[in-house]
């Protein structure tokens, strides 16, 4: 049962969008409003959901994640050289 009333001012344009639309899906204005701030709320809370799960993967991915010292200042430019050799010497290819 609803029980809280709730008023705003919206524009000309606004109002109109929403009574159309309300009329196309054949349900009262109030009912429309229910259904676009539901929406509303309901995106919201996906999209914090979605940077919380971010935030899972990130903590689970840096315990992976290391940082190399070789003293090699061109380490980088010579990584795909040197793993196509340790394949290599590990699988005889």
């Amino acid at each position: 049962m609803k029980t809280e009333v709730y008023s705003w001012r919206v524009s000309s344009d606004v109002k109109t969008g929403l009574e159309r639309e309300a009329r196309r899906r054949q349900i009262s204005m109030a009912a429309a409003l229910d259904l676009a701030a539901r929406e509303w709320l309901h995106k919201g809370g996906m999209e914090s959901e979605g940077d919380e799960g971010q935030r899972r993967l990130k903590e689970a991915a840096l315990r992976w994640v290391g940082a190399f010292a070789s003293g090699d200042g061109q380490r980088s430019e010579n990584a795909s050289p040197a793993v196509r050799q340790r394949l290599r010497q590990r699988y005889g290819r």
